[in-house]
């Protein structure tokens, strides 16, 4: 029964925020009457709320319930204040703080109006990592068998793994060079907690009158080690 409940959730995970009664069946692969059913409960409690126009959104319950992840929520009240500086440092470009999800990014928030195709996912939206410079940031620092994994489900190996190797020895990621299918260019810099691991990563997304990606690689990078250092900071309670 819960995973029938999970699956009806899952179904809004990606650009479609609003889905009907058969797009949320189809996606679940349940019965109508199934998927009708769990609906009903879901909105009963708050996980889901109908629009106006009569399709199913996610519900102001669940988003609530969500938003208190401890660890994305200190990882975004950390680092709010550095991605406001970073947005008007850079001519109000669109910043994004992102984290490594299995295989996709989750966007954790963003800052700025998108005014570039493929950059306008909502918070919590999900995209494959390679198509950021966020993700390739991530991808970069996740370790061996998380990367190799990922080319291999991608069939990328060829050019992406090169591509990683120098985000990892350059310390940020311009990733005009490898967008990928439906990909967004941006200039991205890793955030580190208390250990020294790669939790994060920031982003600016350059608009059409913003500088070019690789003019914000400095500003963002700079952005990224001040992030890691008061994130260290809170987490070792100083």
């Amino acid at each position: 029964m819960a995973s029938r409940v999970l699956s009806v959730l899952d179904a809004f995970a990606g650009e479609r925020r609003r889905l009907t009664l058969t797009d949320i069946s189809r996606r679940t692969g349940m019965p109508l009457a199934t998927t009708h059913r769990l609906v009903g409960e879901l909105l009963s409690w708050g996980a889901l709320e109908r629009h106006r126009n009569g399709r199913y959104e996610i519900g102001l319950h669940l988003w609530a319930v969500a938003a208190m992840a401890p660890r994305w929520l200190e990882l975004r009240d950390v680092a709010m204040p550095f991605l406001l500086g970073l947005y008007r440092k850079t001519g109000r470009q669109q910043v994004r703080l992102a984290v490594l999800d299995g295989m996709e990014t989750v966007l954790v928030e963003r800052i700025g109006a998108p005014d570039t195709g493929g950059a306008g996912e909502p918070v919590g939206g999900r995209r494959p990592a390679h198509t950021t410079g966020d993700g390739l940031v991530l991808l970069a620092y996740a370790g061996s068998t998380v990367r190799e994994r990922y080319l291999v489900h991608h069939a990328l190996a060829t050019g992406l793994r090169h591509v990683l190797a120098e985000v990892e020895g350059a310390g940020f990621a311009v990733n005009g060079r490898w967008p990928g299918p439906g990909g967004t260019v941006s200039a991205a810099a890793p955030v580190r907690d208390a250990t020294g691991g790669v939790v994060a990563a920031v982003s600016v997304v350059p608009g059409t009158s913003g500088a070019g990606e690789c003019a914000l690689a400095p500003v963002v990078m700079a952005t990224g080690r001040t992030i890691s250092h008061a994130l260290s900071r809170r987490q070792n309670g100083a």
